[in-house]
């Protein structure tokens, strides 16, 4: 049996997972917020504005690709070796990219080679990430003591909340400096968000390096030293998992699709669509997306916790059926023009972001066993990534352009519909024994 850690240690876990989530995600956000400001025209200024904004959008997308990469390597090392070494690692991955693509030459300076080593870098960013979140997630679910899972969970799940604050602030007091003048933004001004995200990996790596491995994967160990070699013939977690739970693996991804749909959605293109297709000047869009971030934090603490009462299942599928009806009335609102309604579409996206978001934490480590549990989780929640976000991005401003904004309110419309169907198929976790 596994003794329960002292409620402090719970606590530092949580407060140390919900920095390391914050770093990580910021310096994903940043890449987010550039992409949709400034990346067309120094990494793409040859495509024009259209073209340019496809191009730097599938950079975008290059990171959901990468994630499900990250999420079997850094699992299997996470299963094997535990996951606060492998927690470092993913940190120190996601510094060294964020502050490389902050001193990337431009396209005028270098030509072609500019966005070759972009899209490697931001690969790198989707590879941190990609191991990141499943072991974040298992530390907190991992001390919390019975009951109150959901609860321990939501912490690293506020990281990207926090994060999208931090990033739109960032770009913000940037430009406020800057005078809001776009050819310095663009000569220099994006680059300070990158560079300063070396300090809080800084801060984060000391939280990091004060907490203990999970009592969970320490009892999981001991077993094995006792049981021997030749007890249990160790083969990969990624084979493991995929063997005997494959089922998991993808009914959460295809749950948790619409979910990186609203991410995308409500952090990098309206973004974008406020800055270019509305009109709104930027630092409006970027107010606008830090409250909108507070709206999303609120969301994910009441969602989390009403999981812990009423289950994980319904709280996620309430958001689906919430996500559908958004999705269709989303842009129609939009495309008034009205700032009022700009504030609404941030704050519906993201809030509906938020009650799919809080309950995750706890569910996909409860649905793994321990010896492939990183992995699993990780799988899950990052092909989940590919689907919603990965493709989104790739088809919204085509989509947009030939058939109008609509169109990308029906093809939410139509993850949301596959995700209700994909959540309802799980089994409820809230109970069960980790």
């Amino acid at each position: 049996m596994i003794a329960a850690p002292p409620r402090t240690s719970v606590r530092r876990v949580a407060v140390a997972s919900c920095i390391g989530t914050t770093i990580e995600f910021y310096d994903f956000f940043i890449y987010g917020t550039a992409a949709a400001l400034v990346f067309p025209k120094v990494f793409f200024p040859a495509l024009g504005s259209t073209a340019g904004t496809v191009a730097s959008f599938a950079t975008f997308a290059v990171a959901f690709i990468a994630r499900p990469v990250g999420a079997m390597l850094f699992g299997h090392y996470g299963d094997r070796i535990g996951r606060k070494k492998t927690l470092i690692s993913t940190l120190l991955l996601m510094g060294i990219s964020t502050l490389l693509i902050g001193l990337l030459p431009s396209a005028s300076t270098i030509g072609v080679a500019a966005p070759l080593i972009l899209v490697l870098l931001r690969f790198g960013q989707g590879f941190a990430v990609g191991g990141e979140w499943a072991g974040a997630t298992l530390l907190t679910a991992e001390y919390a003591p019975p009951g109150k899972r959901g609860l321990y969970a939501m912490f690293p799940q506020l990281g990207p909340a926090i994060a999208f604050i931090l990033s739109s602030s960032t770009f913000l007091i940037t430009g406020a400096v800057l005078g809001d003048s776009n050819e310095t933004f663009l000569n220099w001004g994006w680059r300070v968000p990158f560079l300063f995200s070396i300090v809080l990996v800084g801060i984060g790596l000391y939280m990091r390096l004060a907490i203990e491995e999970t009592p969970v994967f320490r009892a999981n160990q001991a077993q094995r030293a006792l049981d021997g070699p030749d007890a249990a013939p160790r083969t990969l977690p990624f084979l493991d998992a995929w063997r005997y739970q494959r089922k998991e693996i993808l009914l959460s991804a295809g749950a948790l699709a619409t979910l990186f749909a609203f991410f995308y959605l409500g952090t990098a293109f309206l973004t974008s669509y406020g800055t270019k297709t509305l009109g709104f000047s930027r630092p409006f869009v970027l107010m606008v997306g830090i409250a909108s971030a507070v709206v999303f934090g609120i969301a994910i603490i009441v969602s989390a916790l009403y999981s812990d009462r009423i289950g994980r299942r319904k709280v996620i599928m309430a958001s689906c059926v919430a996500a559908l009806v958004w999705a269709l009335a989303l842009f129609p609102i939009l495309d008034t023009g009205s700032p009022v309604a700009f504030v609404l579409g941030m704050f519906g996206t993201l809030a509906i972001f938020g009650i799919a978001y809080g309950p995750c934490g706890a569910l996909l480590p409860e649905m793994f066993q321990t010896q492939y549990r990183y992995t699993g989780a990780g799988l899950g929640y990052n092909l989940a990534g590919v689907l919603g976000g990965a493709i989104p991005p790739l088809i919204a401003a085509p989509l947009a352009s030939t058939y109008g904004s609509f169109a990308i309110g029906l093809m939410l419309a139509g993850l949301s519909v596959l995700s209700f169907f994909c959540t309802k198929a799980l089994v409820e976790t809230k109970d069960h024994a980790l």
